[in-house]
């Protein structure tokens, strides 16, 4: 109902205005002034009318004032200083509207629906080695991110990309093929082996592979040799990049369900390429005039694309990552001159899928079910499968991808445009955010010894490829570990088992809440005494608060005094209780409670419009901090008044239902005891 209101306020204003003054305007944009005195929402577009109109704002304001109301919601309009217009809300409509909505009795989606599908790509590790602790901020911000689409009401589907026919596992293969001496078969036995953590083992032999490429040149044309093989998808050097990549997929599942997150479709890498859409892409963009084949210079023999006007690296600052072979910085190479395809070619056609633009699909199959039963599929080329749902065919199209990314993600947006699909491109999103790193101390705890530069920077900067980095299973581990410690030593249970679950569910909202009250252009330095604290803007905290609202409602239960007369904590109290104790000094405490429960919906769109779960983070602390304020100043069960205790319980209500709405969007769950 909040955003209804303030939406009915802009669009009377404008309707007052034209038909006041006959001026067509825009819909003002609403301010809200810093205690309710001064109303709970303000115009200040009188002013900028006062231009247009030649006349003094105040009285502007006065003539709009005079013909706002009646409007459902508003129950008084005010006009205060030199032309501010300040609107004071139906305190008690609001509040039993918020009730019934947080309580389950009316619909919870209130913000627009857009049209069409969402398509929110996240995490899409190489599939080489286990993932690490930057893979986490990606998942967890990915994940987030669709939990407020489909709060605000939209369709959404969440992909992970696979880049199975990528070169970082065509360098896992040159170690076990070139390094290690392996076949195909012994690396299979590695991957049933159960004492062994496969994605642990290829994270130490991809580390060993990138030390032997700089002692030892003539491997780099292994790479180059290993990568084509395992994109033609034919022979054992193939069937091993194939065995590699699914064995570690599977294992990054499992990671990402410990932090409570899905996906409903692996895009596997090589079937863009069996299913010849990057041949289509390929065409498409020679066609359009996009491509260029250069006949000279270090691009010889390479397709590329031009891009005047794009800021970005030099293809040669890109080489670690793609194998290029360097060029120029206004151009960016899309098919190599071994015949390869650069990972933004493939890229190309991707997202031409995405949007439904390329005219053929994929196949697809099951590959994992969910403990919840929610069905994972996987793309093949087996075109001819059925019974999938249907995937792809987007509105908008988000990844997430690092801020290291934005150019390569610029270069598919640059190639929409070339191709025409000007609106396509601009619903193209790129979710960008920054590294994660660790404090001194976090790492010293996890036998990290930090150099002097380290030091220096009060943090540890990981490196994948150098080996240096922490483990995402081993972070999950350690707060996990760390949890427990709380839990047994906070007393919260003696059950064994309960303890166990309690410490998940507390290292996992301290982990997810570290990775998403930053702003994700944040460069952050993860430390476990910040994530684990009990006080402060943390995870547990914030699940502390709703815990101790429920425990008000579990001591109620045994005491009389909450009857038919006074009301129940499973609905709101009259009108007319609600107003009179909304009004006076104590009732604009109360309100403010009531507004701030209020704005979630308001929050969430504004965290989906920025693509910043921070500020939805950001609110649920600030609620958090506002209840226990609410907590330490009112004794809800020993008020001796039946009726204001009813209200008490009213209020304990609304905002544990709405913090706990709140974190069910963050993905942190809410043990029984803390």
């Amino acid at each position: 109902m909040y955003l209804e209101i303030l939406s009915r306020v802009r669009e009377r204003f404008t309707q007052v205005v034209e038909e006041q003054f006959g001026l067509r305007i825009e819909q003002p944009a609403l301010g809200f002034p810093p205690n309710a005195d001064l109303g709970d929402a303000s115009i200040t577009a009188c002013f900028e009318l006062g231009k247009q109109l030649r006349q003094p704002p105040r009285k502007i304001a006065e003539s709009v004032a005079a013909r706002m109301l009646p409007m459902e919601g508003v129950e008084r309009v005010s006009v205060a200083g030199p032309g501010y217009l300040n609107l004071y809300l139906d305190r008690a409509a609001l509040a039993a509207s918020v009730f019934e909505t947080r309580a389950g009795h009316a619909a919870k989606v209130t913000t627009q629906a857009g049209d069409g599908k969402v398509l929110v790509e996240h995490t899409s590790i190489n599939p080489n080695k286990a993932a690490h602790v930057g893979h986490l901020r990606n998942s967890v911000l990915g994940d987030t991110f669709a939990r407020l689409l489909r709060f605000a009401g939209r369709s959404v589907e969440v992909q992970n990309y696979i880049d199975d026919t990528g070169v970082q596992v065509a360098d896992v293969v040159v170690g076990f093929v070139h390094i290690e001496g392996k076949s195909v078969d012994e690396v299979r036995a590695l991957v049933a082996d159960p004492a062994l953590r496969f994605d642990y083992y290829c994270w130490d032999l991809y580390a060993r592979v990138t030390q032997a490429y700089e002692q030892d040149p003539a491997l780099v044309a292994r790479r180059l040799d290993t990568l084509k093989a395992i994109e033609e998808g034919h022979g054992p050097v193939a069937e091993m990049g194939e065995l590699i990549s699914t064995a570690i997929v599977r294992l990054h599942l499992q990671t990402a369900l410990r932090l409570g997150i899905r996906y409903d479709l692996l895009v596997e890498e090589s079937d863009i390429l069996r299913l010849d859409f990057w041949k289509y892409a390929f065409e498409l963009l020679k066609q359009r005039g996009a491509l260029r084949f250069e006949e000279s210079g270090k691009n010889s023999g390479c397709w590329v694309m031009s891009l005047s006007g794009e800021e970005g690296p030099a293809e040669a600052g890109e080489a670690g990552d793609t194998g290029e072979e360097g060029g120029e910085r206004d151009v960016k190479i899309i098919v190599r001159s071994n015949g390869t395809v650069t990972y933004v070619g493939k890229d190309i056609a991707y997202h031409l899928w995405k949007f439904g633009l390329l005219g053929r699909d994929f196949g697809y199959e099951r590959f994992y079910t969910y403990p919840d039963g929610h069905q994972l599929w996987r793309t093949t080329t087996n075109t001819q499968a059925r019974g999938a749902p249907s995937f792809g065919g987007a509105s908008d199209a988000y990844v997430v991808i690092d801020s290291r990314q934005s150019y390569l993600q610029r270069v598919v947006a640059a190639a929409f445009r070339e191709l025409g699909y000007h609106e396509q491109a601009e619903h193209m999103h790129h979710f960008a955010y920054e590294m994660v790193n660790l404090s001194l101390s976090a790492a010293e705890a996890l036998g990290i010894a930090p150099s002097e530069s380290d030091r220096q920077r009060a943090y540890v900067e990981v490196s994948g490829r150098r080996g240096l980095g922490v483990k995402a299973d081993e972070l999950i581990d350690a707060v996990i570990e760390k949890a427990l410690a709380e839990v047994r030593d906070r007393g919260m249970t003696s059950d064994a088992s309960e303890q166990e679950a309690y410490a998940r569910m507390v290292g996992v909202a301290a982990l997810r809440y570290f990775l998403l009250k930053f702003t994700s252009r944040s460069t952050i330095a993860f430390d476990f005494k910040d994530a684990l604290a009990f006080e402060g803007e943390t995870g547990p905290y914030l699940q502390y608060s709703v815990v101790r609202a429920r425990s008000i409602f579990r001591k109620a239960e045994g005491q009389p005094a909450i009857d038919a007369e006074s009301g129940s904590p499973e609905s709101a109290p009259s009108t007319d209780a609600l107003q009179t104790f909304l009004e006076g000094a104590e009732g604009r405490e109360f309100w403010e409670l009531v507004v701030l429960a209020a704005q979630l919906e308001m929050t969430v769109r504004q965290a989906e419009a920025s693509e910043e779960p921070a500020v939805l983070a950001k609110y649920a602390f600030r609620l958090a901090q506002a209840f226990n304020n609410f907590y330490h100043h009112h004794r809800v069960l020993a008020e001796p008044d039946p009726a204001r205790r009813s209200f008490l319980l009213f209020l304990v209500r609304l905002v544990s239902e709405t913090l706990s709405a709140t974190l069910g969007l963050l993905g942190i769950e809410v043990p029984e005891h803390m």
